[in-house]
């Protein structure tokens, strides 16, 4: 069992309404930032599209399915405020906050 680094009280409504999110268990569980984000075509009717990560996972961490979460948007959004600004991107659209660690930069090709 996951044992998630915010309760359900400590969650405030930021960024309600964007769907379900994919996000790395080293943000909701470790508790890095979200140092990269992109959003995909949607799989579902309630799934964003957007995918979350710290940016320091490895392959094999990627590779293994049981270390992400699928998540509203508006928790991963209290995990790290720094996403929202960037919640209505396009599906194709890719931001990293780069070295420095502070501000998304748009990666998109």
């Amino acid at each position: 069992m996951k044992h998630y680094r915010l309760e359900k009280h400590q969650i405030k409504a930021l960024a309600e309404g964007y769907g379900l999110a994919m996000v790395s268990d080293m943000v909701t569980v470790e508790g890095y930032t979200v140092a990269y984000m992109y959003r995909d075509e949607p799989e579902e009717a309630d799934d964003s599209g957007w995918r979350f990560f710290a940016g320091n996972e490895s392959d094999a961490y990627l590779d293994n399915a049981k270390n992400f979460s699928l998540l509203d948007v508006n928790i991963v959004a209290n995990y790290d405020p720094t996403i929202i600004p960037h919640l209505d991107a396009p599906v194709g659209a890719a931001l990293d906050k780069g070295e420095e660690g502070e501000t998304f930069y748009d990666v998109s090709e």
